[in-house]
């Protein structure tokens, strides 16, 4: 069952609440629903939005209380009718709360580990003596043949214009738009043409150059080094792996300075599956 669903309903449930008049009047304290004399209060729909993945924090504001305070309400309802005693929910209660707290550890030092200063040097790091890569910016006119392209290349030494050839010419998907290729570097195209190119002046027009595709004519219009992207660019994959370091920096040290005893297993493991130890 979705949470956004409007399911409350179905539990022939009447909530008393005490609403303020205005939102601006609401406070973490605010009971915004009574179950059977359990309080939920702003901050637990709070708590719950908090954690949400994108895609559903991405929700009006409305919605998504809504939703989250529907799920709140069918959860107490329901929670009431548990066994709380059982060895089952013992168990899992131990599990979800360890689990939460160490998803609140992991939080904070994934938090801590992220400033300007630790950024600006895993920026430098990562980007900053990153070896030169040249880059290309041509157009090129695709033919059948060999002859086809000679004679384009004739064309071109006795005055015709590149990018009108290639309109008129080419049988690649670039030549309605003069042949036009972009900015390209090294391995995004096919190894005869990049060759080719690499050895070109800017400004020339090569020899044809045969590839699976056919015969083409280049033109090099620039060349350049590839820049180096900004910090703004990959300041998230950076925070990613700051996070990610310090996580796994964290984790090493508990574990080197904490007390684990692991009991010495045999090759024989599939009593994990055995469900009768979650019996009473």
């Amino acid at each position: 069952m979705n949470f956004i669903q409007k399911t409350v309903a179905t539990f022939g449930l009447i909530v008393g609440v005490a609403a303020p008049s205005f939102a601006e009047d609401i406070n973490g304290d605010t009971v915004l629903a009574t179950v059977n004399g359990t309080k939920i209060t702003a901050a637990h729909v709070v708590t719950l939005v908090d954690r949400l993945p994108p895609n559903y924090s991405a929700l009006e504001d409305k919605v998504l209380f809504e939703g989250i305070l529907d799920q709140l309400i069918q959860q107490t309802l329901l929670a009431e009718t548990a066994d709380i005693d059982s060895k089952r929910v013992k168990l899992a209660r131990e599990n979800e709360e360890r689990a939460l707290l160490a998803t609140v550890a992991l939080d904070a030092l994934g938090d801590t580990a992220i400033t300007e200063e630790a950024l600006a040097a895993e920026y430098d790091a990562e980007f900053g003596d990153l070896p030169e890569e040249p880059e290309f910016k041509a157009a090129h006119i695709l033919v059948e043949t060999e002859e086809a392209a000679k004679e384009l290349i004739t064309a071109i030494e006795g005055g015709a214009e590149f990018g009108e050839l290639a309109k008129e010419k080419s049988t690649g998907p670039s030549g309605p738009n003069g042949g036009d290729l972009g900015w390209f570097g090294q391995g995004q195209m096919v190894p005869e043409f990049e060759e080719a190119v690499a050895g070109m002046e800017v400004g020339g027009v090569s020899a044809p150059v045969k590839t699976q595709f056919g015969w083409h004519v280049i033109q090099l219009n620039e060349k350049r080094n590839k820049p180096a992207p900004t910090m703004e660019e990959v300041k998230e994959s950076l925070e990613d792996s700051l996070r990610s370091k310090a996580i796994d920096a964290e984790i090493k040290r508990l574990e080197t300075e904490g007390e684990i005893d692991k009991l010495e297993m045999s090759d024989d493991y599939s009593f994990i599956r055995n469900s009768t130890f979650l019996d009473d």
